[in-house]
């Protein structure tokens, strides 16, 4: 029997706004995808607005809740590094999502033109302010990934790498101040000087997630439960995810600088897994700054570049400027 819109609509509960939402999907669109996926009919579709880059609502149906992503930036050609990097870790035993296959088999879906995807909702919430032990509980996780997505057959650069810092740099000049154009400039010559140095070439790689902030994991209590959003994911140093988990995790949200104890929990736990190695512990202080450069050119970029959505939240770039000048050693 099916269900007009009417009665799906009575079903839906209250919104909560929680990613990005640049299309917007009538209950009629959600209900004939998810019933095709066999994954029943939608109870509640909320729209997610606490990212920036693809389209993303909760979906809670007769057989589970749901989380529906529509991608406005990745392609059909990029995608299946990243979803079935996804599947390998999930396979693996990870707190990750597991992608929804349709009667074929295939995870890549195709909803209003649009690429798409569905991975089932995990459980708990995202941490605020992380104590030392949600940080002794990132790292050990963190190290898990690197470790299971070493075997991971699929190759892809890392989207926001520094390919990607070289070609915004020139355009996002034109748009700040004297200062920050030279800090700009500045940076971005250090961080290439780096990444051709022999030191640099001795660093582990594989898969990283890339874009492991606090609200990408999930806690029950002081249980990690969950760990998710591996849209930025690609192939790059396993430091420098590091070193983006210690600029989110260890820091003090309003100075930017680092907590040493919180720091000191992640570092523990993640070498209880997978100790560090000498080019690693010598590059992670250039490697901060790095992590700290990637997120204030990327919110320099939506704040100047941005895209039309329904519903978006654009966030601050001052705190990572700030967090590179505090890395840079120019505030104490």
């Amino acid at each position: 029997m099916v269900r007009p819109a009417k009665d799906l609509l009575e079903l839906s509960e209250t919104v909560i706004p929680a990613m990005a939402v640049y299309t917007e999907l009538s209950v009629d669109e959600v209900a004939a995808f998810f019933g095709a996926l066999g994954l029943g009919w939608p109870r509640s579709v909320r729209g997610i607005t606490t990212g920036i880059e693809n389209t993303n609502y909760f979906v809670d149906t007769e057989a589970g809740e749901y989380v529906l992503t529509l991608f406005e930036r990745l392609t059909f050609e990029q995608l299946p590094f990243y979803l079935h990097f996804i599947k390998h870790l999930a396979a693996r035993r990870m707190p990750v999502p597991d992608p929804v296959a349709n009667v074929k088999g295939e995870i890549l879906h195709s909803l209003k033109d649009r690429p798409a995807a569905v991975v089932n909702r995990l459980p708990g919430e995202s941490v605020t302010a992380p104590s030392a032990e949600h940080c002794r509980s990132v790292g050990a996780v963190l190290a898990r990934l690197h470790l299971a997505g070493s075997d991971y057959p699929r190759q892809q650069a890392n989207p926001r790498g520094l390919e990607w810092w070289n070609e915004v740099v020139p355009v996002l000049g034109r748009y700040v101040s004297d200062g920050q154009r030279s800090l700009l400039t500045n940076e971005l010559t250090f961080q290439n000087q780096i990444a051709v140095s022999p030191t640099y070439e001795q660093l582990p790689r594989g898969p990283v997630h890339a874009d492991l902030f606090r609200d990408n994991v999930l806690f029950a209590g002081s249980h990690l439960t969950g760990v998710f959003d591996f849209y930025f994911a690609g192939c790059d140093t396993f430091l420098f995810d590091i070193a983006v988990c210690l600029n989110d995790w260890c820091v003090d949200c309003y100075t930017a600088r680092h907590d040493r104890k919180r720091a000191a929990a992640f570092l523990d736990a993640y070498e209880s897994v997978r100790a560090l190695t000498p080019a690693e512990r010598i590059l992670l202080p250039a490697m901060q700054r790095a992590g700290a450069f990637r997120f204030w050119l990327s919110r320099l970029w939506d704040l100047h570049q941005p895209r039309e959505a329904a519903i978006l939240k654009a966030h601050d770039p001052s705190h990572f400027e700030r967090m590179l000048r505090v890395h840079r050693g120019e505030i104490a």
